[in-house]
């Protein structure tokens, strides 16, 4: 295992985090508890310290699953972050957004749920647009200093909006965001015109969510609706407009070209592009199976060199925003 650090802090983490939006769902590609208790095992066995959920996956109970799978290992070891912002209960019009009291409960939420003492990296999961920024600082600040938050993290958002947030932070003397967590892969690209550059330029570490596209990079596309998520998931195909559009097809021919040609798979391809991106520390992978932590773990093995890099990125075209919502 290859270890980095989140963003400009001093804390390490693997260069493969684990996502766990399939922890504890009732969907038929959603994770059981002992199927969890596997990726996790798998994980940790293979050099793995980073493992990112949010209060939001399956109304807690992604937070759950994951600390009730993490209970027999050394807390120390682990780097666990986790998210607030969506709202948890839809009767309770303070249980989401930035503000102080929602931030206050939820994160005593998530702590409980997650059965420890601090969270190594708590992040905004969205930008909050009732809420001002500097209300949403200083409470995040004051639950780093009274430690039961070691670091900040944001997720997607507009560039000026996170960069609006940088700023206000270092105005008012609090807490700086070391990480953030963007829609980036191989087949979306858009976050390369302003948010990579603003976050190179700070000093902020990206750690990409859906970096093998929610499944469009891991298989030929003719053949992502086999899989049950395919059959399922109907975000997945909400995503595919995305994706598969305009140059996405190619790009995911070319991915299947290169894998057969290194004899790999597609999925180590597309990882391996994004651990070479420089903006990036650790994509955050949705592990369905042990099988893909190994996979995973693999892809930082592949070397591809500059013109394999360009030869892959080539095929792409722009495409709508997708993912602040």
């Amino acid at each position: 295992m290859e270890y980095t650090t989140l963003g400009s802090s001093g804390t390490k983490v693997s260069r493969i985090g684990i996502g766990t939006n399939t922890f504890g769902g009732d969907a038929e590609w959603h994770l059981s508890a002992d199927e969890a208790q596997a990726v996790v095992d798998t994980a940790i066995e293979h050099g793995v310290n980073f493992f990112d959920t949010a209060n939001a996956y399956n109304t807690g109970e992604s937070e759950r699953v994951l600390g009730e799978a993490l209970e027999g290992y050394d807390r120390d070891r682990q780097v666990i972050a986790t998210k607030v912002y969506f709202q948890m209960d839809d009767e309770d019009p303070n249980s989401g957004g930035l503000s102080r009291k929602a931030i206050e409960q939820e994160l005593s939420n998530s702590l409980d749920r997650l059965g420890t003492d601090a969270i190594d990296l708590y992040q905004i999961h969205r930008w909050d647009d009732d809420t001002p920024i500097e209300e949403t600082l200083r409470t995040l600040t004051d639950a780093v200093r009274r430690g039961d938050v070691r670091h900040l993290g944001a997720s997607s958002m507009w560039a000026h909006q996170f960069a609006a947030a940088l700023h206000a932070a270092e105005r008012g003397g609090h807490e700086p965001f070391v990480t953030m967590q963007n829609h980036y892969n191989l087949a979306y690209r858009e976050e390369e015109r302003e948010m990579v550059p603003l976050c190179e330029k700070r000093g902020v570490g990206l750690i990409p969510w859906s970096p093998l596209a929610r499944g469009f990079l891991t298989r030929p596309h003719d053949e992502l609706e086999t899989t049950v998520r395919g059959e399922t998931d109907q975000y997945l195909h909400e995503r595919l407009e995305t994706y598969a559009v305009d140059g996405g097809k190619e790009t995911n021919e070319r991915v299947e070209e290169l894998a057969a040609e290194k004899g790999v798979k597609m999925a180590q391809i597309a990882l391996a592009w994004l651990l070479h991106q420089d903006a990036v520390d650790a994509p955050i992978v949705g592990a369905r199976k042990p099988e893909y932590v190994v996979d995973a773990v693999e892809a930082l093995d592949i070397d591809l060199s500059d013109s394999d890099l360009d030869w892959l990125a080539e095929p792409y075209e722009p495409v709508p925003i997708a993912g602040h919502d």
